[in-house]
């Protein structure tokens, strides 16, 4: 059986399939134009259990091993982003949390069909007018004597209409019709009539064609059964999930940023310019080193997430480290993106271009579970509530005391080694947070030299972070409360001073 094959082999077996159907039989820069996979590529990729690496090995999975996991989402996003976030959604944002917290009576079967069937799931927080404000979502759930009843309205969930099954969050509605603070999640069986999600609407999004997103309506009862059980509270399971998932988005990255890289470097060595080619210039070497630092930096996040982000571990409260990871790492997606496209002059403005094609591929990955900018805000919230907490004012002393942050600290000293103010704007919050999320990832850097990893590629990553850090610091303590001007009209018509 495939699952019981050594993961190299597995791996691998993986990898040729991919190239075979993307590069062989189709060609995956037009597929990439298509609005969904064609169903006889979909089903070739799934015959190979990729999924089969997030299901517990009791249930003849591979025994849900993150490294296995990131792994899989690299050799897909190598190839197609969409095909990758596909596996990601399924993966985090369904498997794992079946296998934490779902029933046991219900996970035989769940599994069963993913293994054998080729079933999908995904994950419903989303509504139309809840978006990050998830906390007040109005989709309810009404206990009956075996079942619960749920109603509601989830939008932008990715697989919408394509997935097998869906974990649904709802708020319980109490007696006098109030919703409750706190939100539960159940599994619906879509292929089910009582349990199935009617689409609304399919939406034209501009990126990742082969997903379908949409507007869906809930009006179900699920078995009792099919209720996940939280260790605590609904918002610390729902936390836990949304943070695990975060910790592995450098698995979507890291392949993705690889081809960035590769594309890049064999188009500048063709590609002759004068007397030398491309990758002679000084200004493409500084390019080209910047996707390369963000490759180092993809890679150090996921051999950090292989410790961090397993099924054994609570991650609630690992919210700086979790933002960290999904905002730094879809940044450098975006920007690698951006220089292979700069880099490939009028080619790479091209949708079948994987450079143009993946600027707007990799947008919404700085979007979707938290836009980045709240979660950079988030992360400054962190780090001056714990200054606060521990009456400390200087920033330097306060990251020094941090695990995640005290090694990468030798290389930021000047900057870091000031009192930070800590009645800060929220823009002034955005900004701390960019700067503190690549310290903590250069943290995983030098954890991952210790290693063995190559000493010169850290050398460069380390020395391109600290001239964004530099850069991100003048932002940060430049002066600007500059506020948009509702009544611009009025006297800024360049037309009438000729």
């Amino acid at each position: 059986m495939d699952t019981q094959i050594k993961f190299s082999e597995f791996l691998k077996n993986f990898e040729n399939t991919l190239h075979h159907l993307f590069h062989e039989k189709r060609d995956i820069d037009q597929l990439s134009l298509e609005r969904g996979l064609p169903p006889e590529i979909l089903e070739r990729i799934m015959s190979k259990k990729p999924l089969s690496v997030a299901i517990p090995s009791e249930y003849d999975g591979r025994g849900g091993h993150v490294s296995e996991c990131l792994q899989i989402l690299s050799a897909a996003s190598y190839e197609s982003l969409s095909l990758s976030l596909t596996f990601g959604i399924n993966i985090a944002l369904f498997l794992e949390p079946v296998a934490k917290y779902a029933n046991d009576s219900v996970k035989a079967g769940i599994f069963k069909r993913f293994l054998e069937k080729q079933n999908m799931g995904g994950l419903m927080i989303t509504e139309p007018n809840f978006g990050s404000d998830a906390l007040n979502m109005k989709t309810f759930s009404e206990e009956t004597k075996d079942s619960f009843k749920i109603s509601g309205t989830k939008h932008w969930q990715g697989l919408t209409g394509m997935a097998d099954y869906w974990l649904i969050a709802a708020r319980k509605k109490k007696e006098n019709g109030d919703l409750s603070r706190d939100v539960d999640f159940f599994i619906a069986d879509n292929t089910k009539e009582n349990q199935h999600i009617k689409v609304e609407e399919i939406y034209d999004n501009a990126g990742l064609y082969m997903i379908p997103y949409g507007l869906n309506t809930l009006d179900l009862e699920v078995p009792k059964s099919q209720r996940l059980n939280p260790e605590s509270t609904g918002i610390k399971m729902m936390l836990d999930i949304l943070h695990r998932s975060r910790l592995q988005f450098p698995g979507m990255g890291a392949g993705f940023i690889k081809r960035m890289l590769d594309e890049a470097t064999k188009y500048c060595k063709s590609r002759v310019v004068g007397a030398g080619n491309l990758l002679a210039m000084d200004q493409i070497q500084f390019q080209l080193s910047r996707i390369q630092a963000a490759f180092t930096m993809s890679s150090a996040m996921c051999f950090r997430s292989t410790k961090t982000s397993g099924l054994e571990h609570n991650l609630a409260t690992e919210g700086l480290e979790a933002n960290s990871m999904k905002t730094v790492v879809t940044d450098l997606m975006h920007e690698s993106a951006q220089i292979l496209t700069q880099v490939s002059g009028a080619k790479g403005y091209r949708t079948s271009h994987i450079g143009g094609r993946g600027i707007m591929d990799s947008r919404p990955f700085q979007i979707f579970e938290g836009s980045n900018e709240m979660l950079y805000s988030q992360i400054s919230e962190m780090i001056t509530r714990g200054m606060r907490k521990k009456k400390q004012t200087n920033l330097l002393e306060y990251l020094n005391s941090l695990e995640l942050t005290t090694q990468a600290c030798d290389f930021f000293k000047k900057e870091l080694n000031f009192n930070l103010n800590s009645n800060l704007s929220q823009r002034k919050l955005v900004d701390l947070g960019r700067i503190i999320a690549r310290i903590v990832c250069v943290g995983y850097v030098l954890e991952l030299q210790e290693k063995g990893f190559r000493k010169d590629l850290v050398d460069n990553c380390i020395t391109l972070v600290q001239q964004e850090i530099s850069g991100l610091f003048s932002f940060f303590h430049f002066d600007n409360s500059v506020k948009v001007i509702e009544d611009y009209g009025v006297d800024s018509t360049w037309s009438k001073f000729v």
